[in-house]
């Protein structure tokens, strides 16, 4: 009986050794989903001879490009973000559109830039604090902030396909604009538009 019960406990126990180390790879791996690091081949390289720029050091580690898909880039939250490259006259494609996007549907109210305005606020500032999802239900369905001293609308843009077809392109140009990454610069380089971006474009849009 006791040689019996040391042949059914020595496999037993080796089974729950290798489930036990099974697990600990497993919550290794989560624990790596769920706090990625960023890629150092990712880096931003900035301009250091931009001095319209204000870099601003925790935004732009938190902001910082953990992975990329088709051309769009992306941080630790998930959240699409910028990726700035040749000592900073280079940017990803989405950026660079987010800036004409942005000058073509918003500067007349926030101002060239996302500097702002006498009656609207600078969308560099608001996308410090801002999450994406916080950033595309204002766009979405507006926004009223008025009190005793104050009365600002922002109109809802939801029918707009020329504000909710870039909606990424905007939120990572502003984002980079908060983060300091870049400046009060039109990008000069950018990088290939990807087939993504022309595939969702025409989607959107209905072309």
């Amino acid at each position: 009986m006791r040689h019996l019960s040391n042949a059914v406990l020595r496999p037993l126990a080796a089974g729950l050794a290798l489930a036990a180390i099974s697990l600990v790879a497993v919550h290794a791996e989560d624990a790596k989903k769920a706090d990625p690091k960023p890629d150092p081949a990712l880096a931003n390289q900035l301009n250091p001879n931009d001095k319209t720029a204000e870099p601003d050091e925790k935004l732009l580690a938190k902001d910082a490009a953990v992975k990329v898909e088709d051309g769009k880039y992306f941080d630790a939250s998930g959240a699409p973000t910028f990726h700035i490259t040749d000592n900073g006259k280079k940017v990803d494609w989405y950026t660079y559109s987010g800036y004409r996007r942005y000058h073509a549907e918003c500067h007349v109210c926030h101002g060239p830039d996302g500097m702002g305005s006498t009656y609207a606020p600078a969308l560099k500032d608001s996308l410090k604090y801002l999450s994406y999802e916080e950033f595309v239900g204002i766009v979405v369905g507006g926004k009223q902030d008025v009190n005793s001293s104050t009365q600002k609308v922002m109109p809802a843009f939801g029918d707009n396909k020329n504000v909710t077809c870039y909606m990424d392109d905007l939120y990572v140009y502003l984002k980079a604009r908060a983060a300091g990454a870049m400046g009060r610069i039109r990008p000069g380089e950018k990088e290939d538009k990807p087939d993504a971006a022309r595939k969702q474009e025409k989607e959107c849009l209905g072309g």
